[in-house]
């Protein structure tokens, strides 16, 4: 599968993902993908002594190759029910093999 093959909510992750290099992202799922009229928040985690901080190269291209963990990642995202709000942990510009599902809890 290739990124030209992706829909437009799932082509945005990739390319956040490239993006932040490494960090994470939280959005809200709609219809198994991001739902991109939700807020999202980024986190972006900045390397010393020698750390690559900038988007990864691949981001300016409009078409790849993506690896499983970007597959495994739209697939398990299309098993969420809608409203679901997930982090994903990013790591040389590639989602982590899990992802966090956040919950908001009231004050007692």
């Amino acid at each position: 599968m290739t990124k030209g093959q992706l829909s437009g909510p799932s082509r945005w992750l990739v390319e956040r993902c490239q993006r932040i290099n490494f960090g994470s992202i939280s959005f809200h799922v709609r219809r198994g993908e991001p739902d991109l009229g939700q807020p999202h928040s980024m986190v972006r985690t900045l390397k010393f002594a020698g750390g690559i901080n900038g988007p990864r190269p691949e981001v300016a291209s409009d078409d790849f190759e993506l690896r499983s963990v970007h597959i495994a990642l739209v697939e398990q995202l299309k098993e969420l029910p809608d409203g679901t709000r997930v982090r994903v942990k990013i790591s040389h510009g590639l989602p982590s093999a899990s992802i966090d599902l956040l919950e908001d809890q009231q004050a007692a």
